[in-house]
């Protein structure tokens, strides 16, 4: 059986969809995976913010396309990129184990930063982050993969970023000697929805039943519920809404925020997930 998988051209994406590959093959020995590079808007357009050109489909749509044309057989996405609606006659048949949600702020290092630092980011929710966590902190726009926003941080043109660490960890990055990573706590910034999820995006039947038994049945639970939680409070790419779940002993214990200001917790069984988001977010 050959699967063509979908993806991103980025370093990351590859990483990622060869991560998904080698799942795939540990648990279907006979299948055969071949990577199918797609370039989309986002990857084009880097001169706006993802809201003035569509939000967050604009990573997927050309590949939800290509999927739905049977070009591709599955898609592997940052499952925080994803947005509310897939395309019709799709649907997330697996994730992956979750890497740690955590974002970190990058600098250059052995600097020391200047009284209102320029921190490059153009998330709503780690701008919200970085103005509680350095003070007097101001943000600037800033587009790229990982690589480029290092580079840039590399040359001066901010005095730091915010990135995931789920990202950094997997491209290496950690070992870069030019910066200094300070991971930064939930208390200060909660993690978007679904953040160091990789989900791997197919058409709904054919082969969806055959890869829903290579994903991770506690990373979908958590993943479910942060997707909850965006839902209910309609939040796109330019909220700083954030959600983290997480699960021990059969419970699961969730935090939510709409703003960076104000947050949550609390905990349920997991069978009462969609419950615990639907009364935390309704007590925001």
């Amino acid at each position: 059986m050959k699967i063509r998988i979908g993806t991103r051209k980025s370093k990351l994406a590859l990483i990622q969809s060869e991560l998904a590959a080698s799942v795939i093959k540990a648990v279907l020995p006979n299948a055969e995976t071949e990577l199918v590079h797609i370039t989309t808007k986002g990857d084009i357009v880097l001169d706006k913010p993802l809201e003035k050109i569509g939000g967050k489909g604009v990573f997927i749509d050309e590949i939800e396309r290509a999927m739905l044309a049977g070009e591709i057989d599955i898609a592997v996405h940052s499952a925080k990129d994803l947005p509310l609606e897939l395309a019709v006659g799709t649907c997330i048949c697996a994730v992956l184990p979750r890497a740690d949600a955590h974002d970190v702020l990058v600098t250059r290092r052995g600097e020391e930063m200047p009284e209102k630092p320029v921190i490059g980011t153009s998330s709503t929710r780690r701008a919200a982050g970085a103005r509680k966590l350095l003070k007097g902190a101001v943000t600037a726009d800033i587009r790229g993969n990982v690589d480029t926003r290092l580079q840039k941080l590399y040359d001066g043109q901010y005095d730091g970023t915010v990135l995931a660490a789920a990202g950094l960890a997997r491209l290496g990055a950690f070992s870069d000697e030019r910066f200094d990573y300070k991971e930064i706590p939930f208390s200060v910034l909660v993690p978007a929805p679904c953040q160091g999820i990789i989900a791997v995006q197919s058409r709904v039947g054919e082969i969806a039943d055959k890869l829903c038994g290579i994903g991770n049945s506690e990373t979908f639970y958590c993943f479910e519920t942060e997707r909850k939680v965006l839902e209910l409070l309609n939040a796109g790419c330019s909220s700083p809404a954030g959600a983290f779940a997480e699960i021990s002993g059969g419970m699961i214990m969730l935090t939510v925020t709409k703003d960076q200001q104000r947050s949550l917790t609390d905990s349920a069984d997991i069978t009462d997930r969609f419950r615990l988001a639907e009364r935390l977010v309704s007590a925001l």
